[in-house]
């Protein structure tokens, strides 16, 4: 059983911030980060709380899909920067949009999210005849958690969020899920300060510094070597599970974390640049909300076309990566 997509929304707020403007606060300049990260501007949530973001997106997918928002049987909201510890952004979204029949659940996986969340969504639908809609909305407010003294890392991050209806269908459709815990200590923010005792037993704790506390902190060199190698191989793991190559995909679309990490990664696939969908150089880095960004951008543009196979990479903290194909 596959899944069909019905509609899908974005909404990323108005105030951007562009290369030039790291100027006034850090030892940067615009060449030196387009030219490392392909990113030339990136949306910065100034009032709008992460839930607002997820509402407008998914107001727009459900107008898109052409459905009543109480026909909707649940709401899965990706996300790693919930406004509040509890409730879930899903519960506050669910109540907003009018989805009076939905459960409702907040997802983390990073940078992943979406992936693990329409995957979780086909299951639900498979499993429950009596689920018609899933919507699934990444939804994110990076810039709350990002040190601004740390040029590494600040410059990567925009805001934003994208939504997705989705149907049970006999489409195509395969995923693959991973997680490498090792990695964990090399991509996070911290909650609360590590008990010592812990910290001296634990790998995980033993060789994190301290740093600020709800502060992403990230170690960029084993990001990308860890990067450059999950996406080709959740690709041919998706691939292998339906007997397809890459010459049968008509578009990838990655998590758009940096444009060097997709180049390689392409390359190691061996498959042109011009198959890809890239957004990074006005969205920036949005987390679990930059798959479905790209993925609505390019079906909105009409580059992504119905019947047309496509292949969803995502890849980040945790460290987590998946890759789904399925037909559009």
């Amino acid at each position: 059983m596959g899944i069909s997509i019905l509609g899908m929304g974005r909404y990323v707020p108005e105030q951007k911030l562009k290369n030039d403007d790291f100027t006034r606060f850090i030892e940067t300049n615009d060449e030196w980060i387009r030219t490392r990260t392909g990113i030339t501007e990136r949306p910065m949530a100034g009032w709008e709380p992460t839930w607002y973001m997820g509402k407008q997106a998914s107001l727009k997918a459900i107008e898109a899909a052409g459905i009543d928002p109480s026909q909707i049987g649940l709401v899965i909201s990706c996300t790693i920067t919930s406004d509040f510890l509890t409730p879930s952004m899903a519960s506050v979204i669910q109540h907003e949009i009018g989805a009076v029949n939905a459960a409702a659940f907040d997802l983390g996986a990073a940078c992943t999210g979406f992936v693990y969340g329409v995957d979780t969504a086909r299951r639900f639908l498979e499993t429950d005849s009596s689920l018609k809609y899933v919507l699934v909305v990444a939804n994110e407010a990076l810039s709350r958690f990002l040190d601004f003294t740390d040029r590494t890392t600040c410059i990567l991050f925009g805001d934003g969020a994208a939504a997705a209806v989705l149907e049970r269908s006999d489409k195509l459709f395969s995923s693959a899920l991973f997680s490498d815990g090792s990695g964990a200590k090399h991509l996070f923010a911290r909650a609360l300060s590590p008990a010592p005792e812990v910290a001296a037993e634990s790998d995980f704790e033993d060789p994190i510094p301290e740093g600020p506390m709800h502060k992403l902190q990230q170690n960029g060199k084993e990001v990308y070597k860890f990067a450059t190698q999950a996406l080709p191989k959740a690709f041919d793991s998706a691939a292998e599970k339906i007997g397809i190559t890459k010459d049968d995909i008509d578009w990838f679309v990655p998590h758009q974390a940096n444009i060097r990490i997709i180049e390689t990664a392409a390359k190691k696939l061996d498959v042109s640049m011009d198959k890809f969908i890239i957004t990074l150089d006005h969205y920036g880095n949005t987390s679990s909300a930059s798959i479905p960004l790209a993925l609505s951008e390019g079906i909105e543009k009409g580059l992504i076309k119905r019947g047309q196979k496509i292949a969803l990479i995502g890849f980040g903290a945790g460290l987590t990566y998946g890759g789904i194909i399925l037909e559009y």
